[in-house]
């Protein structure tokens, strides 16, 4: 971008002083570009733009008008550097009466002098008048102020053609200093002026007088002769041949005359005629320079030529006079008729239309140009924006092959300097963009790159049709022509008149705004009839959350950017609803997707477990939502005058029971997982930490994970997410404002829990039953009767096998999850002790032999699974030993304790896993 030319700088003015309508030529620097980027000129005040004479970019030349002010300084404005400076300043002088002899710069016409003496028109020069000194000696002026003898002399005058001439004044301010010899000298030389005078009739007769004799002689003689005739007959002679004589002189000097008299008549009628085209060639030649000034584009000139010709000739009675002038009101039409065709004319500037709105109220055009300017610019602009819509549906319709690439990582909207460097500097937020790698691109679809154009268009439209409104109220449209205060007055009245109307004007471009972006974002927000005037988009699928996003962050750049031209808030609240509705819709967008996303996590999950018999579900499930999350940071925080976006009771339940479908859609994805048949199992393998350094066994990669593994995994799983997951997620929905996130919470974690417990009852259902079941096979294998055995040598095989079993039960468990051994174990040992103590109390009688074997089967079981019993298995012990008869002798119960001894010592290594895990046990 070009960088902008520095203001205008006056650093000389020449003459620096005189009175008003002074010719004077300004230099300095950087004093326009040209004459159209000349727009301001004052000195002392004064508006001295239209008798400025653009020369060069380092001098003016113009006439100084009538001003308020003694002294001032010298301002130009230019369009290109804006309003300057001055280093010089020129003072205004009053003007003076001009005597007649003085030296002046102004040209006295002496064709048409008027007299103050007889208050007439004479044809006669100036030199004929009184003369300026007439007391015929050196003028000295004094150095009285003029204010004083005003003061000493009021309603008197200097000047000795005023009637109220003052002898005294005109001694004291042009005779001050004079001698008093002096004095004497011109009392002589008034003398003789006055005895010029009244000699001069005299002078006349004395110059003549030959003639005057030789008259008077010829009228004696002729007298003389018709007295000695004395006859009537001599008289009428004498008359006769006199009458004769006198007409053939008559007839002689008119044939001798008469063609000199015709020339001179001519020539008369000529010099006439030319005078009268030479004094009012300006009236003559209008017509054709306002043509050509027109065709130049000077209609400033035009304007002002019109003024003056207005003034001389615009009451005049002569007939020329008056033909010419209506030829100039012709022009003048046409010129109007111009001026309000290129001020509807659209595209334009602001400056054109204010140009062009005061060149009509300087010719004084019928109507209010202004007001018909606000018209049509809103009429565009409505235009401008139907017409965007309907060309980007007609290409989405078109079926184009590509749409603009948009780069989320660059700043495609348009930039606040552009338009409101003219209102204020705006800064985009980093959010959204930050942290996009440079190849992550989309394509955008057809109503994100529609909004974004639909809304530059509003934000570079609007600005200036608003300052036109602005420069209506204020006046200011006519305040750089001159002052014309009654003009001004008359535009503020019809804006005062006319407020609710343009109001009507802003409200109808933003509600046109709205339902646009409505009809291709919200299309189920518009009543029936707004669809077809606004909608018309196919939605063939709902935009994403992200491109949601960038749509509200491109709207409320553009609600900035129209709250900094001082728009009232009230006409600007339908923008701020409509960022609500797409906060609300973007937040609810954005939930629903990610349902989705967390439905396909089931795709995912690879089975391999980490040392705590966790996979990476969980994981995965709690960055998703975490990411969803963080990409409506920009969309639930508030911007200046926003209102928060869980502020309607409506949308907190719905964001309440989305974030509940979120959590649900989880954890029956997990059940999913558990519960779905080897079959439909993808080959996954089971990966476990061999650094673990209490790693009992292991399942070999190349081994598929059975049904009970996935569901002790599964279990982890919901362990882990009860205990951190949920809790973390809880705790992101609270910091980023959510609503309703205790009951969010409490529901998730009474479903997980209903989940973990069916599963866990699964998995017990798989591995207690089997071993349950084999107890009482094993009890009676070989026929065994209770009242009829041998004296115990030791705890029977199926005993030994249960407890096998148990043990690969622990392995199982303790190699997916140590922190789930005990919650297995426990209901395992619950399960094997109730079927034994049923066991026991169905038998009818046991022989001493028998009571003492079953004692020591079930004191070893109990003794063995020690650590993980509870109170009910405890119970179930105590109620199977309660059933059986008591050792009645010390010998049977020194056996039993030997036998218990040599069982535990033959099964040390295999009830090892259950004594290591003693610590961790009484830690959970």
């Amino acid at each position: 971008m070009s960088r902008a030319r520095q203001p205008p700088l006056v650093t000389g003015i020449s003459p620096n002083e005189g009175i008003s309508w002074t010719k004077v030529t300004i230099r300095g620097e950087n004093l326009g570009t040209g004459p159209t980027d000349l727009i301001g000129l004052t000195i002392c005040g004064h508006n001295c733009l239209l008798t400025a004479e653009w020369m060069s970019a380092s001098k003016i030349v113009c006439r100084v008008g009538q001003a308020k002010n003694d002294k001032g300084d010298i301002i130009v404005t230019t369009k290109s550097g804006g309003k300057g400076t001055s280093t010089v300043s020129f003072k205004l002088l009053k003007p003076e009466k001009i005597g007649i002899l003085d030296q002046s710069a102004v040209w006295v016409d002496e064709m048409n002098y008027y007299d103050m003496r007889t208050d007439r028109n004479k044809g006669i020069p100036p030199l004929s008048l009184r003369p300026a000194n007439p007391l015929g000696i050196e003028i000295d002026k004094g150095r009285f102020p003029q204010k004083d003898l005003e003061a000493l002399f009021p309603g008197m005058s200097a000047d000795f053609t005023s009637e109220n001439f003052s002898a005294a004044w005109y001694l004291i301010e042009n005779h001050s200093t004079t001698s008093f010899d002096q004095l004497k000298t011109a009392v002589v030389n008034l003398k003789k002026q006055a005895n010029k005078k009244n000699e001069g009739s005299l002078a006349c007769v004395k110059g003549g007088l030959s003639t005057f004799f030789e008259a008077q002689d010829a009228l004696s003689a002729i007298h003389q002769k018709l007295e000695a005739d004395g006859t009537e007959k001599v008289e009428g002679s004498m008359t006769q041949k006199l009458e004769n004589v006198l007409n053939r002189a008559s007839n002689t000097a008119d044939t001798l005359f008469q063609e000199v008299l015709g020339r001179k008549d001519k020539a008369d009628s000529t010099r006439n005629a030319l005078n009268v085209l030479q004094r009012f060639k300006f009236l003559f030649n209008l017509p054709l320079n306002i043509e050509r000034n027109i065709q130049k584009g000077d209609y400033d000139v035009v304007i002002n030529d019109y003024e003056k010709a207005k003034s001389l000739f615009g009451k005049t009675e002569v007939q020329v006079f008056k033909k010419y002038y209506a030829e100039v009101e012709t022009r003048i039409e046409a010129l109007r008729e111009l001026l309000l065709d290129k001020l509807l004319e659209t595209p334009s500037t602001l400056h054109d239309q204010k140009r062009y709105i005061r060149y009509l109220s300087d010719l004084h055009a019928p109507g209010d140009p202004a007001w018909q300017c606000i018209g049509a610019q809103h009429q565009w602009i409505l235009q401008l924006m139907h017409n965007c819509k309907e060309s980007y549906v007609k290409e989405q319709k078109g079926s184009l092959l590509h749409s603009p690439m948009l780069d989320l990582d660059s700043d495609v909207r348009p930039s606040p300097i552009g338009h409101l460097s003219q209102t204020a500097s705006l800064k985009r937020g980093s959010s959204f963009q930050s942290g996009r790698d440079d190849a992550w691109r989309y394509k955008a679809p057809q109503q994100v790159v529609f909004v974004e154009k639909l809304t530059k268009l509003v934000v570079s439209q609007l600005p200036n049709f608003w300052k036109l409104w602005i420069s209506y109220v204020n006046g200011s449209l006519f305040s750089e022509t001159a002052e014309k205060s009654g003009q001004m007055e008359r535009s503020k009245k019809n804006a005062r008149q006319r407020q609710n109307d343009f109001k009507k004007m802003i409200q109808e471009v933003m509600h046109s705004l709205v339902k646009l972006i409505r009809g291709a974002l919200l299309p189920f927000s518009l009543r029936e009839g707004e669809s077809r005037q606004y909608g018309g988009w196919e939605m063939k699928s709902e935009l994403s959350g992200q491109w949601l996003t960038h749509v509200i962050q491109t709207v409320r750049l553009s609600s900035e950017s129209l709250t900094a031209l001082e728009i009232p808030n009230d006409m600007l609240q339908i923008i701020q609803d409509l960022i609500l509705d797409l906060r609300v819709r973007c937040i609810i967008v954005t939930l629903q997707h990610t349902a989705e996303d967390i439905k396909r996590l089931a795709e995912k999950e690879d089975w391999v477990v980490d040392n705590e018999g966790l996979t990476s579900l969980p994981s995965q499930f709690e960055q998703c939502i975490i990411h969803s999350l963080q990409s409506l940071k920009t969309v639930l925080d508030c911007k200046p005058g926003e209102a928060s976006v869980f502020q309607q009771q409506k949308t907190q339940e719905d964001v309440c029971q989305l974030s509940i479908g979120i959590m649900q859609v989880f954890i029956d994805c997990l059940e999913q997982l558990s519960t779905k048949p080897d079959g439909d199992i993808d080959t996954a393998h089971l990966s476990v930490d061999v650094s673990s350094p209490d790693l009992f066994g292991s399942i070999h990669e190349d081994s598929s994970l059975s049904s009970e593994q996935r569901l002790l995994i599964a279990l982890s799983n919901c362990r882990y997410l009860e205990r951190h997951t949920f809790l973390n997620i809880a705790e992101h929905f609270e910091k980023h404002g959510f609503q309703g996130v205790e009951k969010i919470t409490q529901v998730s974690m009474e479903s997980l829990k209903e989940l973990d417990q069916r599963l866990f009852e699964m998995y017990i259902e798989f591995k207690a039953d089997p071993i349950v079941g084999s107890l009482e096979p094993g009890i009676y294998a070989g026929y065994f009767d209770w009242k009829d055995c041998l004296v115990p040598a030791g705890v029977r095989n199926y005993l030994k096998e249960a407890l096998v079993n148990i043990i690969a039960v622990h392995a199982e468990v303790f190699t997916i999850s140590k922190d789930l051994v005990p919650r297995v174990m426990t209901r395992v040992v619950e399960a094997v002790s109730e079927e034994l103590s049923r066991l026991m109390q169905c038998v009818s009688s046991f022989s001493k032999n028998g009571a003492l074997q079953a004692r020591l089967e079930i004191c070893a079981l109990r003794d063995s699974v020690a650590i993980y019993l509870t109170p009910e298995s405890n119970s179930s012990f105590k109620q199977a030993l309660e059933a059986l008869p008591q050792l009645s002798s010390g010998t049977d119960k020194k056996l039993l304790e030997e036998l218990l001894n040599k069982y535990k010592s033959s099964m040390h290594l295999q009830l090892t896993c259950f004594q290591a895990s003693s610590s961790a046990m009484m830690k959970t």
